[in-house]
């Protein structure tokens, strides 16, 4: 506590707004995520454990039927596992490493999508990625926030006469422009992928996020080689996807510091209520004619229109013209001091804690 009017003004050694926003949102991803991985390992484990036991029952029967050990098939498995990593897959699909392959590989890499369909296999190929994506990846997040710029420009001015260019409403047609996009999208996939409509709608989704799992991915059939125009559409379709995708993110994230400072707000009324309550019997002493005392200036606003102080340390009536001062002593006593505006001692009182 502050124990007169000079050191009242002292800095206060409490987080700042910025710093309270940053550890509330921290604390909220982190129950975000709890509460996720809650949800996904109560759908997935099920299908987890099941298609393990599906898998065993597979490689005992095929051991059985053509009298072949355990660890032969996971030798054939294991080499199966490097052979994919290099682009063969059970079933015949497109060239990984040709320019085509090659183009599409670089894309992901830059757009931070990350398939993981082709990865370098030599040890040059790894080194070259790290100093490629370096700088690949941040010329990309460079073009990504100049395009937002100028989305946000031109919807700010298009919606300025109609929503004064609010982010709510911004927000809204980012996100039908982004579902308009993604259901375009799935509609090709669909067709050239053979794809259900959902399965098209998931892949863009993660795809345009820039998620990438590598569950789904598009324009790795054979008979795309010979398809130009669909590869083109393809790449297209994934920087528009991207693009609109990430200023939707960007437009969502302010909605979502607005959250946070509102209830940031919410928590400073709750915290000094509580206070006000605890001591509101010391705040009686500079009452006057019901007034309630505020801290220098405007008290903070109670949600049904009452004042009370901001700090209990010290509050100041302007009726009365006294000022508390509050602090412990050295045997942890809470007293109270007030002062009139000549700084004569009018009242002490002491009580412990």
């Amino acid at each position: 506590f502050c124990l007169n009017s000079q050191l009242a003004k002292c800095s206060s050694l409490t987080p700042g707004r910025d710093s309270a926003r940053f550890f509330l949102l921290g604390i909220l991803i982190a129950l975000y995520m709890l509460a996720g991985a809650a949800i996904f390992s109560f759908l997935e484990r099920p299908f987890e454990l099941q298609a393990h036991r599906l898998w065993t029952s597979r490689l005992k029967t095929f051991s059985e039927e053509h009298n072949i050990s355990h660890a032969e098939i996971k030798s054939i498995l294991y080499h199966y596992e490097e052979a994919r990593t290099a682009g063969i897959r059970a079933q015949q699909g497109r060239a990984l490493w040709d320019f085509p392959g090659a183009f599409y590989f670089v894309g992901t890499v830059v757009s931070t999508i990350g398939f993981g369909v082709s990865a370098p296999s030599t040890v040059t190929g790894k080194i070259l990625l790290v100093f490629y994506g370096l700088l690949g990846c941040s010329a990309t997040i460079l073009f990504f926030n100049l395009f937002l710029e100028r989305v946000i420009t031109f919807l700010s001015v298009s919606l300025m006469w109609c929503c004064r260019g609010k982010s709510h409403h911004m927000t809204l047609v980012l996100l039908v422009a982004v579902l308009l996009v993604a259901c375009c999208a799935a509609l090709v996939y669909s067709v050239m992928e053979g794809w259900s409509y959902m399965e098209s709608l998931y892949f863009c989704f993660v795809a345009f996020s820039t998620v990438g799992f590598g569950d789904f991915v598009s324009g790795q059939r054979e008979q795309h080689e010979e398809t130009r125009g669909y590869q083109v559409a393809n790449c297209l379709l994934m920087l528009l996807g991207v693009c609109c995708t990430y200023s939707l993110f960007n437009a969502i994230s302010v909605i979502i510091r607005q959250g946070l400072d509102w209830l940031l707000k919410c928590l400073d009324v709750m915290y000094h209520w509580v206070k006000y309550v605890k001591f509101r019997h010391f705040f009686r002493l500079c009452q006057k004619r019901s007034s309630m005392p505020t801290l220098h200036g405007s008290g903070y606003r109670k949600p049904w229109a009452l004042e009370f102080p901001r700090d209990i340390s010290q509050c100041f009536c302007n009726d009365a013209k006294v000022e508390t001062v509050s602090g412990k002593d050295h045997k942890d006593r809470l007293f109270f001091k007030q002062y009139d505006e000549d700084d004569a001692l009018s009242i002490c009182t002491t009580r412990p804690t």
